[in-house]
Order: structure tokens, then sequence, then C-alpha cells
């Protein structure tokens, strides 16, 4: 009886939701070219394990090294959505892995785990270093995306742990585990990315803005000051659609100089000064009469998720039970 094996299936799996993510927004091409590559990937190691096609045995540690740098250029991308020349430094890895495949293939064994333990080690400390670090990731998702990237970053390391379980496998004898151990571990590792790349899709904006150069860098309060009396005056945290990014460029400022100085003033990030005004629209919104659903849209929310979620960490309390208090007092 004709069966499918796992790797296939994630394959096809991650196929899907490429298609998915085409069809809802094509603007978003890093991530897009990342999730092709995992699907590919998934596809490249059910045919060399489990259906043993010629050529596909080369064609896998090659098409591995690629993963790890698009998921940094698809990152970086997200944070600053600049794509520079020097990007193409990041092919000197699997560029590095076909001369080796080719001249010396026992140097894929530490060259592939090398190059996946080491960007996601540089994803981490990025995303961990500044919590405004995904300038173009919609406001209201909060710490979402950037966890995401965390996850990604971990996954890649996990996915660097495959060669070394193959060597362990080798070294106490049980070679017959390594295909199960490749199969089976690479592919759920794949799916994990895959996952998550069609997350992070959802919580960035796409739209690729004019680039301008940054301006002066000024005080603190300057900063605040010019942020309060847009909030005030223009109100874009009711936009659901704002970023960092796009703040920034209200105020006419760089997006780093903007972020430092609402950590330093307030000691939160700027997704959650900006939900906290967001939260106070809805407050008012809900005193006026509305809908919890009403306020959320109202207030520029998206989901109820999130809603709920900031409305519980600024109130302390859901919308439910504050309005019950406040009838009460």
């Amino acid at each position: 009886m004709p069966s499918l094996p796992i790797p296939l299936v994630v394959a096809l799996v991650l196929a899907f939701m490429l298609l998915r993510l085409l069809l809802s927004d094509r603007r978003h091409v890093p991530l897009a070219a990342l999730l092709g590559l995992c699907a590919f990937q998934a596809l490249i190691i059910s045919l060399n394990q489990h259906y043993g096609i010629r050529g596909t045995a080369t064609l896998q540690p090659l098409t591995a090294t690629l993963i790890p740098p698009a998921a940094w250029i698809a990152f970086r991308m997200t944070a600053e959505r600049h794509p520079r020349w020097r990007d193409v430094a990041h092919l000197a890895g699997p560029v590095a892995a076909l001369f080796a495949r080719l001249f010396h293939p026992p140097i894929l064994d530490v060259l592939i785990p090398v190059q996946f333990a080491g960007y996601g080690a540089a994803i981490l400390w990025v995303t961990w270093r500044s919590s405004d670090s995904l300038v173009h990731s919609i406001l209201e998702a909060g710490e979402w995306p950037r966890r995401i990237w965390q996850i990604i970053g971990v996954a890649l390391i996990a996915s660097a742990m495959t060669d070394v379980l193959v060597a362990v496998a080798i070294e106490t004898g049980a070679r017959h585990l390594m295909p199960w151990i490749i199969s089976l571990y690479s592919a759920a590792n794949l799916l994990v990315v895959g996952v998550l790349i069609l997350s992070s899709a959802r919580v960035t904006d796409s739209r690729r803005p004019a680039t301008s150069r940054d301006e002066p860098s000024g005080n603190d309060t300057m900063v605040m000051q010019k942020l309060e009396t847009l909030m005030r005056t223009d109100r874009p945290y009711l936009d659901p659609e704002l970023t960092l990014a796009r703040l920034a460029r209200k105020l006419r400022l760089p997006a780093k100089q903007v972020s430092a100085a609402v950590n330093r003033s307030t000691g939160e990030n700027v997704s959650r000064f900006v939900n906290t005004a967001r939260i106070e629209a809805a407050k008012s919104a809900l005193l006026e009469g509305k809908t919890v659903t009403e306020a959320m849209f109202s207030s520029g929310f998206q989901t109820k998720s999130n809603f709920n979620r900031e409305f519980l960490r600024i109130v302390g309390s859901s919308p439910t039970a504050w309005l019950h208090k406040d009838a009460q007092r």
C-alpha cells in the first residue's frame, strides 16, 4: 500500500503555507523565499532518505546551507526593510559547501551545523539586545513578533544538532537510526520554522517605505514632546497597521532614536507605549456605551486576543470586569 514519508508530508504542508502566503500578500518576498526553501529542503530529504533518487544525496547538504542565510536576510529585512549589496556575502556559506562537497565532503559535517548555529545565535542576539529591533512589525502584536524570531533562532540552532546526533549514532554503532534522525528531526524543525514564518508575515507591514536619511539626534525630552503631541493631535495609534517605522516617519526622526527615547523615558518599549494609548481610547469608547468588540476596533486593535491581553496588562482586569467595577462606583 503506497504511503507518504513524514518529510514529504511536511513538504506538502509547507508548500500549502507558501501558497497561502503568496495569495494573501505577495509583498512578503523574503519570508516567502525562506518558506519555499524549507518546503524544497523537506522534499529533498524525502527523495533522498526514502526514495533514494540519484543526485539528491549530493543536493541535500547544499540546499540546507541556503536556509540559515535566507533566514537572516528575511529577519534583517523585517527589522530594517533595506536590502543591501553586502547581503551577497551570505552566499559564502553555500559556496563553501559546494566546494566542500566536490573536494572534501567530510568538511560538511562541521560547516553545516556551524552555519545553522551561527545564524540562529545571531538572530537571538539581535532580538534579545533590543525589544524594538523589529521596526516593521505591527505594534498591536506586542512582543509576539520578537518571540517568533527568537523561536526561529532556537530552531536553527536545534537543526545544527541533527549532524551531532548523526555523529553520535555512527560512533555508537546505531547507523540504522540515521535515516530516522535526519527525517524526523529535520522535518520537525522545518515545519516549526515554516509555521513561524507564516505567523511573522501576519504581524509584519509588507509595504516598502520610501527611504530617507536620518535626521540629527536630539534629546529624549524633545522626542517625547513631539511624540506626545502627535499622539494627542493625529492619534496614530488608531491605525491598526501602525509600526515603529511608520511612527518614526510621522515624527521625521530615526526609528532607533524614537525607540531609545521611549525606552528611557517610560521604561517600556514602543509597542507597549502605543497599546497603552489604545487601551485608554477603548476605555473611553466603553464608557460611551460601545460594545467590547466596537471598542476594540475603534481603538486600533484587530484581534480580540491582543486586545484582551493588553487590556489585562494595563488595567488589571478584562474589559467586561472593568465595566462592571466602573458601574458600581
